[in-house]
């Protein structure tokens, strides 16, 4: 049996140990206030429409007052972009991920690997969301997702989806129904 001061020395032991060690892999990182959600003039399309402006890195909820939710949004590599429209056919919270074939075959170092899969999670790439973007009743592969890499908005570095900050992408999900209408300009 432990004594006491056997646990109370490990304690303070442990509390020696340089925390940064735990979180070297975070780095600091602060979001371009544009990219933050904000509410701002836009019109065009049909309320409740999601319409994405990978150019400008904008992700806008339409709403019914000529208004539209804002977010910052990373897309797609060029060559890699989905374009055009398509429908939220699923949601997910806390998202299992799976590399696609074209991923795995374009970088296999990097995605082999995880060709079974990696389980939702704090890990995992599809972050604490997912809305999964389908074209005539298929999947596209294409999803608007919360991301492990915040740095990563307002730039064009993923494989083709759309990634937001995952309190972003939880808000938008709240927001968006099964059925949503999505256009990617």
């Amino acid at each position: 049996m432990i004594s006491k001061r056997k646990f109370m020395f490990g304690f303070a032991a442990l509390a020696l140990v340089p925390a940064s060690k735990a979180h070297a892999h975070v780095k600091s990182f602060t979001l371009d206030p544009k990219f933050e959600p904000q509410s701002v003039a836009f019109s065009g399309y049909a309320p409740g429409t999601v319409i994405v402006d990978p150019r400008n890195h904008f992700l806008y909820l339409q709403l019914s007052n000529g208004m539209a939710r804002r977010y910052g949004v990373g897309v797609g590599k060029a060559g890699l972009t989905f374009k055009g429209s398509a429908t939220i056919a699923r949601k997910a919270k806390w998202p299992s991920w799976t590399p696609t074939k074209n991923m795995i075959r374009r970088q296999p170092g990097k995605y082999a690997r995880y060709a079974k899969g990696v389980p939702g999670g704090r890990g995992n790439p599809l972050g604490s969301r997912a809305l999964y973007l389908y074209r005539n009743g298929r999947d596209t592969y294409y999803r608007i997702h919360g991301t492990t890499q915040p740095s990563s908005i307002g730039r064009s570095v993923s494989n083709g989806c759309i990634r937001m900050i995952n309190v972003h992408v939880e808000d938008l999900y709240e927001r968006v129904p099964i059925g949503a209408q999505v256009v990617v300009l």
